[in-house]
């Protein structure tokens, strides 16, 4: 299956196997739960534990939305892109390791480190994803990002079936272990993971587009990232598909996030939720690397129709849900569709920038993910604060899908 694919096409896609493991258990699963017991022990209560990891969140995602684009921007230049991603992977493993040395008392040098890693999470992502024109012709590009967001999902799982066995057995005293150490060796098993199949991309992967230096380097930066922003507005393709992104992935990170909590209030167990997290990665996988052939047959955006749609289904069934059952079926559909729809907006989008400018470009795209991120969690504050139920909360996200399929039809077929 993977002779199919280049050397570089194969070294960039592990790095999805790579660093999926850090938004499973670090973003999702484990520190969450981890951070919260230990900011318990020291007296803070839930309410106040979840808004200091929602003001954390909050402050990783500003510094980001802002430095992408600056980033990106100066990362174009000559030999300068391999060596920002390096920089920022290696604060992020650096960070997520430094969480399993922590004191449970420190809980807010936690945050501290926990926000660092984040940086180094998704600041190495603007770079990995701009590094996709790098490695595959325009043709290949969906084909080969939905390979690589199949084999994240595949490769989250590892490391989180092994950070559960570790937790289970702890809480069920079969290892010698409190609940908090079985935590911190989950930190070190991503870190770990992350820093070694990040490996093949480091060695293998170079910067085939860029610009050639200039004198003044981080001004000229500036004057250059002026001219993205004019060039953003002029090309109406790029404009129009970074808008309806905007709206569509906010409502796709949405769900994702808030998928805990929705099965918290079913009254799931923390343990059960972990099983059906896991499960949902085995089944993602193969959806994503189908959505990638289905979109060599169909055109990406006719796929990312179909990823949308299913999406407002799920808004739709969330309505009605009642139960465990309702729960995992919502899993099931989200998982049909989570990777394919991510994975084919990045190879979308890099068909659109100019290649030597792709790191400038992502770095907005970077910006508009981020930002997106805002209203999908108000809308849901909103409607469960004027209708009192958390259901209907969940189907008022429809209207971001809704929004976001309709300015999608409006980007120029021929540039898919």
């Amino acid at each position: 299956m993977m002779k199919r694919f280049s050397k570089e096409e194969r070294s960039w896609m592990l790095y999805d196997w790579a660093n999926s493991a850090y938004s499973v258990i670090i973003m999702t699963a484990v520190f969450p739960l981890f951070f919260k017991a230990a900011a318990a022990e020291n007296g803070v209560s839930a309410a106040d534990s979840t808004a200091y990891l929602g003001y954390t969140i909050a402050a990783a995602t500003f510094i980001l939305a802002m430095l992408g684009p600056v980033l990106g921007t100066i990362a174009d230049y000559k030999g300068c892109k391999k060596r920002f991603f390096a920089f920022f992977f290696l604060i992020g493993v650096a960070g997520t390791a430094a969480l399993a040395l922590i004191p449970g008392e420190s809980w807010m040098l936690l945050l501290i480190c926990y926000t660092i890693s984040t940086i180094g999470f998704a600041g190495s992502n603007v770079f990995y994803d701009a590094f996709l024109v790098d490695v595959a012709a325009k043709e290949r590009m969906n084909m080969v990002s939905a390979r690589g967001f199949g084999l994240g999902y595949i490769g989250s799982t590892i490391p989180f079936l092994l950070s559960i066995a570790v937790i289970l057995s702890a809480q069920a005293e079969v290892i010698p272990l409190s609940a908090q150490a079985a935590g911190r060796i989950a930190f070190l098993i991503t870190a770990a993971w992350w820093g070694l199949f990040s490996i093949p991309l480091l060695l293998r992967v170079r910067q085939r587009y860029y610009i050639e230096r200039e004198p003044r380097l981080v001004i000229s930066s500036f004057k250059r990232l002026a001219g993205t922003l004019k060039q953003i507005r002029k090309h109406r393709a790029l404009f129009l598909f970074l808008l309806a992104y905007f709206f569509y992935i906010d409502g796709v990170g949405t769900i994702i996030t808030m998928s805990t909590s929705y099965g918290a209030d079913l009254g799931i167990s923390a343990a059960n939720l972990l099983i059906v997290l896991f499960v949902t990665q085995v089944v993602a996988a193969p959806f994503s690397i189908l959505y990638g052939r289905l979109a060599e047959r169909f055109k990406g955006k006719t796929m990312l129709y179909a990823g949308i749609g299913v999406y407002m289904l799920v808004c739709t069934y969330a309505y009605f849900m009642d139960s465990a059952f309702d729960f995992w079926v919502l899993a099931m559909l989200v998982a049909t569709s989570q990777g394919g729809i991510q994975a084919l907006s990045r190879s979308y989008f890099a068909k659109l920038v100019p290649k030597q400018n792709a790191n400038e470009f992502f770095g907005f795209y970077n910006i508009f993910g981020k930002f997106a991120s805002i209203i999908g969690p108000l809308l849901i504050a909103v409607t469960a604060q004027l209708t009192g139920n958390s259901s209907a909360a969940v189907f008022s996200l429809i209207l971001l899908f809704v929004i976001g399929i309709a300015i999608l039809a409006f980007v120029p077929e021929e540039t898919a």
